[in-house]
C-alpha cells in the first residue's frame, strides 16, 4: 500500500507551477517540423520489433451539447447533432489511414473514447464508429481488454449504455466534479446524485468492470463543508477508482473560465484544507493513493499494478499497459510510437481537411534524443512508483545524474525523500510533490514558462 501523509509545510514550500508528466519531454517541446513522412516511419519501424509490441487506440470526441465554465478541455460546443458528421467521416477515413501502417496481427489491448463528451454521438454513430475500428485494427477479445469510454452522465440516454456494452466497452469514467447545488450552479454543470447513482448502477448491471469518478477541488462556493457532503456521496456510490483534481483557473488561456468569479472561489489555504479532507476520507474508506490525484482500490488493476512495479503513465493518466504503442485519433489527439509522440491538428477546420486530402493529420511530434528518453525512464518511475534503483539504469546512475542528485539532496533535508546506498524513496510527505522531485531530472523546464504554462503542483 502507498502510504500518503499531508505536510501542510511542506506543501506550501514546494506548491509551484509545473508540468503533469503525461508525458516527458512534454508537448511544448514538439516539433512542427515533424510531419507525416516521419510518423510513417516510426509507425513502420515499430512493426519490425521481435515481436512488435501490442496497440493502445485513444479517439478524441470533441462534442459537447454544454458548456461547463471550467473546461479546459479541446471541445466543440453545440446543440446540433449534425455538427458531428463531417467529423466523423473524417475520423472513420484516419482510422482507416492509421491501420494500414500497422501489422494487422497486432493486437489491440486497450481502447479508450474521450472527449468532450463521447455519447454526444447517437447510438448508430457510436455502433459504426466501433464497427469501423474493429474492420480495420485487431481487438482483443472481452476477456483480454480494456475498453473505456468518458461518461457525461446527463448525456445517458435510454439503451446508450447497453449499446457501449455490446460494442465491447467494459470500463466507464464518469465526471462528476461536485455534487453541491450552488457550485454546480456556478460552473454550469447540473448534474443530480440520484442521476450519476443510476448511471454508475446500470453499468455495473450490464457488466462494466470498473467505474472511475472525477472530482475538482477549488471551485466557486465550495467549502469544506460542502466538499465533505459531496464526499460522502462519492464513497456510498462505491467507485473502483476517484480522482480529485485541483482547480487551476486560467481565464488568459481559457476563454470559458472567464464566466467565473474569482471573488467565489476558495483561498489556497483552504483548497489546501480540501485535499486534506479527500485524502482523510478516501484512504480512511479503503482507498490507496495511486499518484497524482488518483485513488483506487486495493483490488484495481492500478493498484496492483503499482504493486508490482508495472505501472505506466501516459496522455490518458495512469495506465497498466507500458508495453503497447498508443495510436490516438481525432483532433489534437497525441500517440506515442516506439517512445516518439505525435499531435494531430487541434482545430476542426484543419482535421478534417488534412483527412479529406488522404493525409494523415499530424501538426508536430518528438524523436526524443537518448538524453531524454533515459530522463523519462527516471520520471516515469518516479511518478509511477515513488523510487528510483540506481541499478535499473544504464552507466553510472551518480555521474550522469551528479548535479540532480545534488539537488535532490535539499529535498531529502525537507523530508521529501530519503537516500539509501542503491537509490532513493519518496517519503510519505514527499508523494503529493512528485512533480516537483520529477522536475529536478526535467531539462527542458525553464522558469518562465513554468509559471506561464502549468498549473501548480497543488
Amino acid at each position: 500500500m502507498t502510504e500518503v501523509l499531508f505536510d501542510r509545510t511542506l506543501i506550501e514550500r514546494y506548491n509551484v507551477a509545473g508540468p503533469r508528466y503525461t508525458s516527458y519531454p512534454t508537448v511544448l517541446q514538439f516539433d512542427p517540423e515533424f510531419g507525416e513522412a516521419d510518423y510513417r516511419r516510426l509507425a513502420a519501424a515499430s512493426n519490425a520489433g521481435s515481436p512488435p509490441p501490442d496497440l493502445s487506440l485513444y479517439f478524441h470526441l470533441p462534442f459537447c451539447a454544454r458548456l461547463c465554465y471550467y473546461c479546459a478541455c479541446n471541445k466543440v460546443v453545440t446543440r446540433r447533432r449534425e455538427t458531428a458528421l463531417p467529423y466523423l467521416a473524417a475520423l472513420h477515413e484516419e482510422i482507416a489511414l492509421q491501420a494500414a501502417l500497422y501489422d494487422p496481427a497486432r493486437k489491440v489491448r486497450q481502447l479508450h473514447w474521450g472527449g468532450g463528451t463521447p455519447t454526444f454521438l447517437s447510438e448508430a454513430q457510436m455502433t459504426a464508429l466501433m464497427a469501423a475500428t474493429r474492420r480495420h485494427f485487431n481487438l482483443a477479445g472481452p476477456d483480454d481488454s480494456e475498453f473505456g469510454i468518458e461518461l457525461d452522465p446527463r448525456e445517458i440516454r435510454p439503451g446508450t449504455l447497453e449499446t457501449l456494452r455490446a460494442i465491447g466497452f467494459n470500463r466507464a469514467s464518469l465526471g462528476i466534479q461536485d455534487f453541491e447545488p450552488a457550485v454546480q450552479q456556478a460552473v454550469n454543470r447540473i448534474q443530480s446524485e440520484s442521476l450519476t447513482g443510476d448511471v454508475i448502477e446500470a453499468a455495473r448491471r450490464l457488466g462494466f468492470r470498473s467505474v472511475s469518478v472525477d472530482l475538482i477541488y477549488g471551485l466557486p462556493f465550495q467549502t469544506q463543508v460542502t466538499m465533505g457532503n459531496t464526499l460522502d456521496k462519492v464513497i456510498a456510490l462505491d467507485p473502483d477508482r476517484i480522482s480529485i483534481y485541483n482547480y487551476a483557473h486560467l481565464p488568459e488561456r481559457f476563454a470559458p473560465q472567464r464566466r467565473l468569479d474569482p471573488a467565489t472561489m476558495p483561498a489556497p489555504a483552504q483548497k489546501l484544507d480540501m485535499l486534506k479532507l479527500c485524502i482523510d476520507r478516501f484512504t480512511a474508506a479503503g482507498y490507496e493513493y495511486i499518484g497524482m490525484d488518483h485513488f483506487a482500490k486495493p483490488t484495481d488493476e492500478l493498484a496492483r499494478a503499482q504493486a508490482a512495479g508495472t505501472l505506466h503513465r501516459n496522455f490518458q493518466g495512469y495506465s497498466t499497459h507500458a508495453d503497447c504503442d498508443l495510436v490516438a485519433m481525432g483532433m489534437t489527439a497525441i500517440g506515442t510510437v516506439g517512445g516518439n509522440f505525435y499531435q494531430n491538428h487541434k482545430e476542426l477546420d484543419a482535421y478534417v481537411a488534412a483527412v479529406e486530402a488522404g493525409r494523415l493529420p499530424i501538426e508536430k511530434g518528438l524523436e526524443p534524443d537518448a538524453d531524454d528518453r533515459l530522463r523519462r525512464a527516471v520520471i516515469m518511475r518516479l511518478i509511477c512508483q515513488f523510487e528510483l534503483r540506481y541499478r535499473d539504469f544504464p552507466g553510472d546512475f551518480r555521474t550522469t545524474f551528479a548535479t540532480e542528485l545534488e539537488r535532490l539532496a535539499a529535498m531529502a533535508d525537507d523530508g521529501l525523500l530519503q537516500f539509501d546506498a542503491g537509490g532513493l524513496v519518496v517519503t510519505p510527505r514527499g508523494r503529493l510533490l512528485i512533480r516537483n522531485v520529477c522536475m529536478v531530472f526535467d531539462r527542458h523546464l525553464a522558469p518562465s514558462v513554468q509559471q506561464a504554462r502549468f498549473s501548480r503542483a497543488i
